[in-house]
């Protein structure tokens, strides 16, 4: 296992550095000078020179990796080229946003999909399992932003019961208006998410309770349920964690692209205002930050799925 830790960890910095690297160069390789965030439109060729000076645009490419990569590992992500606000303590304070949504919208998912495809599986043939697998269709075509906005009609507008959007001003000092405001955003993510993984959960507690252990412990008086709870649970999940580490990475996107649609200030709305700020910066450290945030997320899903699966640590070169 400390073998396989090893091997992982160092597969994960790998990983890390080469999306620093994609990030850096497709930035890069777009359109335009990113000096052009701070010039008007009628900028003489001196302001030109000078703004590019000011941003390091002038430098060569490798110049300007090397002082990225540097101030990197110092925790220096640079400053906005609009506000000249240090970027990392901005994207730390933004995590206090999209972190909470991301969790509350998982865990809630994670239930809720459970319970749905244990039952559709378990019921497997009956008319009402039928519908929540039918249900589970539509629930994964509605597009998120429109579920987003039929939450607003029906429960900020219509009804008048939770806001519309927003951020209290107090912060995570009044808990109960963050969880007001956090309320319809998660609900949104969760009508996404539990559909999808739920799916998913069904196919594996089919494949559990169709096989030869099960059977066998009926065979000695035990309830299909109590079988599945004895011999059943373990194995089901097993295939799934990995699913879980993807969704819940799906969960983090997927709150960044809520935050938007409800005026959270998260790392979606930081990342939002930055591309259409032509601010280099404050994009490179969003992107850098959801990267790395997602390869942690698929690490720790491999270390726990080989931890619980015998199988995969009796694999050669897992131990």
């Amino acid at each position: 296992m400390g073998k396989y830790l090893a091997h992982r960890f160092f597969f994960l910095l790998v990983s890390f550095a080469a999306a620093l690297l994609i990030i850096f160069m497709l930035l890069r390789l777009l359109p335009g000078d990113p000096a052009n965030a701070l010039l008007p439109a009628d900028a003489s060729p001196e302001q030109i020179a000078a703004a590019r000076v000011k941003v390091g645009s002038d430098q060569p490419m490798i110049q300007q990796m090397r002082v990225w990569f540097t101030g990197i590992f110092k925790g220096d992500f640079g400053e906005s080229y609009i506000s000249g606000i240090p970027v990392a303590p901005e994207v730390i304070k933004r995590l206090g946003v999209t972190i909470p949504l991301t969790l509350i919208s998982f865990a809630i998912s994670a239930l809720l999909a459970s319970v749905i495809g244990f039952i559709s599986a378990y019921k497997n043939g009956r008319w009402y399992a039928a519908a929540l697998t039918g249900l589970t269709q539509i629930g994964i075509a509605i597009p998120v932003f429109w579920v987003g906005i039929i939450f607003v009609w029906i429960f900020a507008l219509k009804l008048r019961i939770l806001p519309s959007g927003g951020w209290p001003v107090e912060g995570w000092k009044n808990i109960g208006a963050v969880f007001r405001a956090l309320l319809l955003p998660a609900a949104t993510i969760v009508f996404m998410m539990s559909f999808t993984l739920s799916r998913y959960i069904r196919a594996s507690v089919l494949n559990v309770l169709d096989s030869g252990y099960i059977r066998t412990s009926r065979s000695l008086g035990f309830s299909q349920v109590s079988s599945f709870i004895l011999h059943g649970i373990k194995n089901a999940y097993v295939p799934v964690i990995a699913i879980l580490g993807i969704e819940l990475s799906s969960t983090l996107l997927g709150a960044v692209v809520v935050e938007n649609i409800f005026s959270l200030p998260g790392l979606g709305s930081m990342l939002i205002k930055a591309i259409a700020q032509h601010d280099y910066p404050s994009i490179q450290g969003v992107l850098l930050t959801t990267t790395f945030l997602v390869l942690v997320i698929g690490f720790i899903a491999d270390v726990i799925q080989r931890f619980i699966d015998p199988r995969l640590r009796r694999h050669k070169g897992g131990q």
